[in-house]
């Protein structure tokens, strides 16, 4: 699909600064070093300022620092970023839905769907399922029994929604993701793991997106729930009785253990692993791969483990781990006859 706006429109759009001819056709977006005549890019990172004065975009989005000693065509924003992520959706190419419900579609008598819904091939939607208007639910999807999905939401093909699944308005779920599958909850009997049913549902805000093949599960007994806003990436674990603040976001391949609540406007990276029943407050950066092993009361950013090294250095500094122990006993030893000496005495034999 091929949009063709002006430059003009989307200043006026964006509530840009305008540099360059209004009448100036732009049909698609590109990066600095890919871009070619026709297309619009943006310098969002100081990193790549090396790529602008050489490069082929019709114009560029840009701060007005930037755009001062760019001879090219520009659209100055505050922030390029945001403005590129709010023009990106003008030329997204992704299909639009067609509202029906589509004849291998296999809907329960007493669903709901509303007739501006769209419902793809092969789809079950279960008893008691109510899909409010403008929803699109892709190919081979599947959505429980009771299950509630808000206005406007958008489930790519294969998503799963087990039983008493609630969505709210606007919520994206791309394929493979699964929510409401059954917690891991086993009770031990001599030996033996007795499995707890996972009575709970779960329940999503308003503006939720939901990564490939995430898994949200259900809770044991009250609901899981993830607020409005947040932002989870591709193959996430968040297990039963989690809560999740408003507009926090997590990278890809995050865990998170049973019945830990974090707070709003967290940002967890990627591989972050956090053990169950922790508490997480506001405000609150993880960098990747961190292993969160106790509550977090204070915002803030919060790492463990250790940087990248070359394989010699890494070798070496495993070595002294080692022998870190026997490092903390020989300082104690040495400090108690510093002590001794400033004090007056004499260290002992054994000192």
């Amino acid at each position: 699909m091929t949009l063709n706006l002006t430059l003009g429109q989307l200043a006026e759009a964006l509530g840009a600064t305008l540099k360059g001819p209004e009448t100036l056709q732009i049909t698609g977006l590109a990066t600095l070093q890919e871009a070619g005549p026709g297309q619009l890019s943006f310098l969002a990172n100081k990193q790549y300022r090396k790529y602008l004065d050489n490069t082929q975009a019709a114009a560029v989005l840009l701060k007005a620092a930037d755009a001062e000693g760019f001879a090219g065509n520009a659209l100055i924003v505050a922030d390029p970023y945001l403005a590129y992520a709010r023009i990106s959706h003008l030329f997204d190419p992704k299909p639009k839905a067609v509202a029906g419900i589509h004849p291998s579609a296999v809907v329960a008598e007493d669903a709901q769907v509303d007739a501006t819904a769209s419902v793809g091939p092969c789809v079950v939607i279960e008893s008691g399922a109510r899909i409010a208007a403008n929803v699109v639910i892709g190919a081979h999807g599947f959505i429980g029994a009771r299950c509630v999905i808000g206005e406007g939401g958008w489930l790519a093909p294969r998503v799963t929604l087990y039983h008493d699944v609630t969505i709210g308005a606007r919520v994206t779920i791309q394929s493979g993701a699964v929510i409401g599958g059954e917690g891991f909850g086993f009770a031990n009997e001599k030996g033996v793991w007795r499995k707890i049913a996972q009575i709970g549902g779960v329940t999503i805000g308003d503006d939720v997106e939901i990564g490939v093949n995430t898994a949200v599960d259900r809770g044991a007994l009250s609901d899981t729930r993830i607020g409005d806003g947040v932002k989870l990436d591709n193959q996430i674990q968040i297990a039963h009785n989690v809560q999740i603040g408003d507009h926090t976001a997590m990278a890809a391949c995050v865990g998170i253990s049973g019945s830990t609540r974090i707070g709003k406007h967290c940002t967890i990276a990627g591989g972050v692993g956090m053990v169950g029943h922790i508490d997480v407050c506001d405000n609150v950066f993880v960098s990747g791969m961190t292993m969160v092993t106790r509550s977090i009361t204070e915002p803030g950013a919060y790492s463990s483990g250790t940087a990248m090294q070359t394989l010699g250095d890494w070798r070496k500094s495993a070595a002294r781990i080692r022998q870190l122990d026997e490092m903390a006993k020989r300082l104690q030893q040495l400090e108690k006859r510093v002590d001794t000496v400033t004090s007056g005495g004499q260290p002992t034999s054994e000192g």
